[in-house]
Protein backbone atom coordinates (compact mmCIF):
# COMPACT_ATOMS: atom_id res chain seq x y z
CA UNK A 1 0.00 0.00 0.00
CA UNK A 2 0.91 3.73 -0.97
CA UNK A 3 2.14 5.67 1.76
CA UNK A 4 -0.34 9.29 2.03
CA UNK A 5 0.98 12.06 0.74
CA UNK A 6 0.67 14.56 3.40
CA UNK A 7 0.58 13.06 7.04
CA UNK A 8 -0.43 16.25 9.72
CA UNK A 9 1.41 15.48 13.03
CA UNK A 10 -0.80 16.89 16.08
CA UNK A 11 1.62 17.25 19.59
CA UNK A 12 1.64 19.81 22.35
CA UNK A 13 3.81 22.78 22.27
CA UNK A 14 6.36 23.14 24.44
CA UNK A 15 10.11 22.52 22.99
CA UNK A 16 10.45 18.96 24.25
CA UNK A 17 7.08 18.13 22.29
CA UNK A 18 8.11 19.43 19.35
CA UNK A 19 11.40 18.10 19.31
CA UNK A 20 10.10 14.75 19.62
CA UNK A 21 7.64 15.28 16.51
CA UNK A 22 11.21 16.18 14.72
CA UNK A 23 12.34 12.83 15.25
CA UNK A 24 9.12 11.33 13.56
CA UNK A 25 9.35 13.17 10.65
CA UNK A 26 12.80 12.15 10.40
CA UNK A 27 12.16 8.94 10.79
CA UNK A 28 9.17 8.85 8.74
CA UNK A 29 11.03 11.06 5.75
CA UNK A 30 13.51 8.16 5.65
CA UNK A 31 11.21 5.33 5.09
CA UNK A 32 8.80 6.95 2.96
CA UNK A 33 10.82 9.99 1.49
CA UNK A 34 7.95 10.85 -0.77
CA UNK A 35 5.52 12.01 2.00
CA UNK A 36 5.05 15.40 3.28
CA UNK A 37 4.58 16.14 7.19
CA UNK A 38 3.03 18.95 8.90
CA UNK A 39 3.08 19.95 12.40
CA UNK A 40 0.00 20.77 14.33
CA UNK A 41 0.81 22.24 17.74
CA UNK A 42 -1.97 22.24 20.24
CA UNK A 43 -1.44 23.72 23.80
CA UNK A 44 -3.07 21.30 26.59
CA UNK A 45 -4.85 21.81 29.71
CA UNK A 46 -2.08 20.14 31.58
CA UNK A 47 0.40 22.74 30.07
CA UNK A 48 -1.70 25.77 31.00
CA UNK A 49 -2.37 24.53 34.38
CA UNK A 50 0.20 24.78 37.10
CA UNK A 51 -1.86 23.21 39.73
CA UNK A 52 -2.55 19.88 41.01
CA UNK A 53 -3.29 17.87 37.74
CA UNK A 54 -6.02 15.63 40.17
CA UNK A 55 -8.12 18.62 39.59
CA UNK A 56 -7.83 18.67 35.64
CA UNK A 57 -8.15 14.64 34.99
CA UNK A 58 -5.21 14.24 36.14
CA UNK A 59 -2.35 12.94 33.06
CA UNK A 60 -5.02 13.18 30.51
CA UNK A 61 -4.49 16.53 31.04
CA UNK A 62 -2.05 16.17 28.84
CA UNK A 63 -3.64 14.61 26.01
CA UNK A 64 -7.11 15.33 25.73
CA UNK A 65 -6.60 18.49 23.11
CA UNK A 66 -4.64 15.94 21.09
CA UNK A 67 -7.01 13.25 21.14
CA UNK A 68 -10.05 15.84 19.77
CA UNK A 69 -7.71 16.99 16.89
CA UNK A 70 -6.90 13.72 15.92
CA UNK A 71 -10.80 12.45 16.05
CA UNK A 72 -11.95 15.85 14.52
CA UNK A 73 -9.46 14.97 11.49
CA UNK A 74 -7.54 18.27 12.38
CA UNK A 75 -4.50 15.86 12.28
CA UNK A 76 -3.67 12.10 10.82
CA UNK A 77 -1.45 11.51 13.34
CA UNK A 78 -0.37 12.00 16.93
CA UNK A 79 2.78 12.11 19.26
CA UNK A 80 2.58 11.38 22.59
CA UNK A 81 5.25 10.40 25.89
CA UNK A 82 3.44 6.75 27.05
CA UNK A 83 4.41 7.89 30.48
CA UNK A 84 1.92 10.56 29.54
CA UNK A 85 -1.28 8.44 28.87
CA UNK A 86 -3.83 7.26 31.03
CA UNK A 87 -3.71 3.10 31.45
CA UNK A 88 -6.65 3.24 33.90
CA UNK A 89 -8.83 3.70 30.72
CA UNK A 90 -9.03 2.73 26.91
CA UNK A 91 -7.67 4.96 24.38
CA UNK A 92 -10.40 7.55 22.72
CA UNK A 93 -12.52 5.49 20.89
CA UNK A 94 -11.92 5.39 17.12
CA UNK A 95 -8.06 5.64 17.51
CA UNK A 96 -5.20 3.53 18.03
CA UNK A 97 -1.58 2.95 18.71
CA UNK A 98 0.39 2.33 15.35
CA UNK A 99 3.73 1.97 16.63
CA UNK A 100 5.92 2.71 19.86
CA UNK A 101 9.43 4.41 18.72
CA UNK A 102 12.72 2.67 20.05
CA UNK A 103 13.18 3.26 23.68
CA UNK A 104 15.14 5.73 25.23
CA UNK A 105 16.88 6.39 28.50
CA UNK A 106 14.22 5.51 30.76
CA UNK A 107 16.24 7.05 34.33
CA UNK A 108 15.74 9.75 36.24
CA UNK A 109 18.41 12.92 36.31
CA UNK A 110 19.55 15.08 39.45
CA UNK A 111 19.96 18.48 38.04
CA UNK A 112 22.10 20.75 40.74
CA UNK A 113 23.97 24.14 39.89
CA UNK A 114 27.56 23.10 41.59
CA UNK A 115 26.88 19.56 40.62
CA UNK A 116 26.46 18.01 43.32
CA UNK A 117 25.01 14.22 43.68
CA UNK A 118 21.95 12.97 45.83
CA UNK A 119 23.41 11.58 48.54
CA UNK A 120 25.96 15.01 49.03
CA UNK A 121 22.64 17.02 49.01
CA UNK A 122 22.31 18.83 53.04
CA UNK A 123 19.42 18.23 55.25
CA UNK A 124 16.78 20.11 54.02
CA UNK A 125 18.04 20.58 50.55
CA UNK A 126 14.52 21.46 47.96
CA UNK A 127 13.93 19.07 45.45
CA UNK A 128 11.72 20.31 42.38
CA UNK A 129 9.14 18.31 41.58
CA UNK A 130 5.49 17.28 41.02
CA UNK A 131 5.68 13.55 40.27
CA UNK A 132 4.27 11.54 42.84
CA UNK A 133 6.27 8.49 42.21
CA UNK A 134 9.81 11.00 42.77
CA UNK A 135 8.06 12.15 45.71
CA UNK A 136 7.81 9.10 47.44
CA UNK A 137 10.71 6.85 46.02
CA UNK A 138 12.85 10.31 47.61
CA UNK A 139 10.57 10.09 51.12
CA UNK A 140 11.78 6.60 51.16
CA UNK A 141 15.33 7.07 50.30
CA UNK A 142 16.53 10.43 51.59
CA UNK A 143 13.99 11.71 53.90
CA UNK A 144 16.36 14.63 54.89
CA UNK A 145 15.61 15.91 51.53
CA UNK A 146 12.33 18.44 51.13
CA UNK A 147 10.07 18.26 47.63
CA UNK A 148 8.72 21.30 46.66
CA UNK A 149 5.46 21.34 43.53
CA UNK A 150 7.48 22.46 40.33
CA UNK A 151 5.63 22.41 37.26
CA UNK A 152 5.84 23.32 33.94
CA UNK A 153 7.83 21.78 30.47
CA UNK A 154 12.08 20.95 31.18
CA UNK A 155 13.16 24.20 29.89
CA UNK A 156 10.53 26.13 32.56
CA UNK A 157 11.82 24.01 35.22
CA UNK A 158 15.10 25.29 34.44
CA UNK A 159 14.55 28.70 34.31
CA UNK A 160 12.66 28.15 37.91
CA UNK A 161 16.13 26.59 39.17
CA UNK A 162 18.13 29.04 38.19
CA UNK A 163 16.21 31.85 39.87
CA UNK A 164 16.31 30.10 42.89
CA UNK A 165 12.70 28.68 43.46
CA UNK A 166 14.26 24.62 44.76
CA UNK A 167 18.17 23.81 44.90
CA UNK A 168 17.70 20.76 42.90
CA UNK A 169 15.61 19.32 40.03
CA UNK A 170 14.99 15.38 39.10
CA UNK A 171 14.28 14.77 35.30
CA UNK A 172 13.80 12.57 32.70
CA UNK A 173 17.22 12.35 30.86
CA UNK A 174 15.22 11.52 28.02
CA UNK A 175 13.44 14.77 28.26
CA UNK A 176 16.77 16.32 28.99
CA UNK A 177 18.58 14.69 25.54
CA UNK A 178 15.83 15.75 23.66
CA UNK A 179 16.15 19.76 24.91
CA UNK A 180 19.71 19.18 23.85
CA UNK A 181 20.51 20.06 27.99
CA UNK A 182 22.56 16.76 29.14
CA UNK A 183 25.11 19.22 30.20
CA UNK A 184 23.02 20.17 33.04
CA UNK A 185 22.95 16.90 34.59
CA UNK A 186 24.77 16.23 38.04
CA UNK A 187 23.79 12.95 38.66
CA UNK A 188 21.67 10.12 36.86
CA UNK A 189 20.27 7.65 39.09
CA UNK A 190 19.88 4.07 38.24
CA UNK A 191 16.24 2.80 38.12
CA UNK A 192 17.16 0.98 41.19
CA UNK A 193 17.86 4.04 43.38
CA UNK A 194 14.40 5.78 41.40
CA UNK A 195 12.08 3.48 39.59
CA UNK A 196 10.96 4.93 36.87
CA UNK A 197 7.28 5.45 35.31
CA UNK A 198 5.45 3.31 33.33
CA UNK A 199 6.05 4.35 29.59
CA UNK A 200 9.62 6.14 30.31
CA UNK A 201 11.54 7.33 27.51
CA UNK A 202 8.57 5.63 24.70
CA UNK A 203 6.78 7.76 22.35
CA UNK A 204 3.88 6.48 20.78
CA UNK A 205 1.99 7.13 17.55
CA UNK A 206 -1.73 6.78 17.33
CA UNK A 207 -3.70 7.44 14.73
CA UNK A 208 -7.81 6.99 13.42
CA UNK A 209 -8.21 3.56 13.71
CA UNK A 210 -10.08 3.65 10.20
CA UNK A 211 -6.87 5.82 7.98
CA UNK A 212 -5.28 2.26 7.41
CA UNK A 213 -3.40 4.16 5.01
CA UNK A 214 -1.54 6.51 7.18
CA UNK A 215 -1.40 3.37 9.87
CA UNK A 216 0.45 1.34 7.38
CA UNK A 217 3.14 4.41 7.12
CA UNK A 218 3.86 4.78 10.72
CA UNK A 219 3.67 1.25 11.74
CA UNK A 220 7.08 1.01 9.74
CA UNK A 221 8.59 2.92 12.60
CA UNK A 222 7.76 0.68 15.46
CA UNK A 223 10.21 -0.78 17.30
CA UNK A 224 9.62 -4.64 18.16
CA UNK A 225 11.70 -4.90 21.67
CA UNK A 226 9.90 -1.64 22.89
CA UNK A 227 6.38 -3.13 22.20
CA UNK A 228 6.26 -5.75 23.62
CA UNK A 229 8.21 -3.83 26.84
CA UNK A 230 5.02 -0.97 26.90
CA UNK A 231 1.95 -3.76 26.47
CA UNK A 232 3.52 -5.64 29.80
CA UNK A 233 3.87 -2.06 31.72
CA UNK A 234 0.29 -0.77 30.65
CA UNK A 235 -1.23 -3.97 31.13
CA UNK A 236 0.37 -3.36 34.34
CA UNK A 237 -0.76 -0.47 35.03
CA UNK A 238 -4.32 -1.16 33.77
CA UNK A 239 -4.81 -3.98 36.11
CA UNK A 240 -3.77 -1.51 39.16
CA UNK A 241 -6.23 1.14 38.08
CA UNK A 242 -4.14 3.59 39.68
CA UNK A 243 -4.92 7.06 39.83
CA UNK A 244 -3.24 10.58 39.31
CA UNK A 245 -2.04 10.87 42.94
CA UNK A 246 -0.84 7.31 42.97
CA UNK A 247 2.69 6.77 43.41
CA UNK A 248 3.53 4.19 41.40
CA UNK A 249 6.66 2.86 39.18
CA UNK A 250 7.62 0.24 36.97
CA UNK A 251 9.50 -0.77 33.57
CA UNK A 252 10.02 -3.82 31.74
CA UNK A 253 13.40 -5.11 30.37
CA UNK A 254 14.01 -7.20 27.33
CA UNK A 255 17.43 -8.73 28.12
CA UNK A 256 20.15 -10.19 25.91
CA UNK A 257 18.69 -13.63 25.27
CA UNK A 258 15.02 -11.69 24.04
CA UNK A 259 13.60 -12.73 27.63
CA UNK A 260 11.50 -10.18 29.11
CA UNK A 261 11.12 -9.01 33.07
CA UNK A 262 8.68 -6.52 34.84
CA UNK A 263 9.33 -4.97 37.86
CA UNK A 264 7.20 -2.64 39.72
CA UNK A 265 6.71 -0.58 42.83
CA UNK A 266 4.13 0.51 44.74
CA UNK A 267 4.30 3.28 47.08
CA UNK A 268 2.54 5.48 49.91
CA UNK A 269 2.81 8.89 49.25
CA UNK A 270 5.42 9.16 52.74
CA UNK A 271 7.39 6.16 51.44
CA UNK A 272 6.99 4.51 54.33
CA UNK A 273 5.39 1.62 52.78
CA UNK A 274 6.53 0.11 49.22
CA UNK A 275 5.43 -2.78 47.59
CA UNK A 276 7.74 -4.51 45.09
CA UNK A 277 7.34 -7.35 42.41
CA UNK A 278 9.89 -8.35 40.05
CA UNK A 279 8.78 -11.21 37.32
CA UNK A 280 10.05 -12.71 34.00
CA UNK A 281 7.97 -13.52 31.45
CA UNK A 282 9.33 -16.97 30.45
CA UNK A 283 6.02 -18.33 28.51
CA UNK A 284 4.43 -15.42 29.46
CA UNK A 285 3.00 -13.30 26.69
CA UNK A 286 3.61 -9.39 27.77
CA UNK A 287 0.29 -9.00 28.91
CA UNK A 288 0.04 -11.77 31.03
CA UNK A 289 3.23 -10.91 32.64
CA UNK A 290 1.61 -7.26 33.29
CA UNK A 291 -1.03 -8.95 34.34
CA UNK A 292 0.76 -10.98 36.89
CA UNK A 293 3.42 -8.51 38.21
CA UNK A 294 -0.15 -6.54 38.92
CA UNK A 295 -2.02 -9.40 40.58
CA UNK A 296 1.31 -10.19 43.05
CA UNK A 297 1.34 -6.40 44.22
CA UNK A 298 -2.97 -6.38 45.08
CA UNK A 299 -2.05 -9.48 46.94
CA UNK A 300 0.39 -7.36 48.61
CA UNK A 301 -2.20 -4.90 49.36
CA UNK A 302 -1.75 -2.77 46.99
CA UNK A 303 -5.21 -2.03 45.86
CA UNK A 304 -5.99 -0.59 49.46
CA UNK A 305 -2.94 1.46 49.49
CA UNK A 306 -3.79 3.24 46.09
CA UNK A 307 -7.66 3.58 47.44
CA UNK A 308 -6.63 5.15 50.43
CA UNK A 309 -4.86 7.75 48.52
CA UNK A 310 -6.87 11.02 48.04
CA UNK A 311 -7.26 11.59 44.63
Amino acid sequence: MPAPELIRIVSRDSPMALAQVGRVRAELAARHPATVTEVVPVRTTGDKWMGDLSKVEGKGAFTKEVDAALLAGEADLAVHCVKDIPADRPLPAGTTFAAFLERDDIRDALVHPDGLTLDRLPDGARIGTSSVRRVAQLAASHPHLNCVPFRGNANRRLEKLASGEADALLLAVAGLHRIGRPDVISEVLTPEEMCPPVGAGVLALQCREDDMLTIDAVSTLNHPGTYREITAERMFLHVLQGHCNSPIAGYATTHRNGDLSLRACVFTPDGKTVLNAHEWAGPLDPATLGTSVAVTLLRQGARELIDSIAH
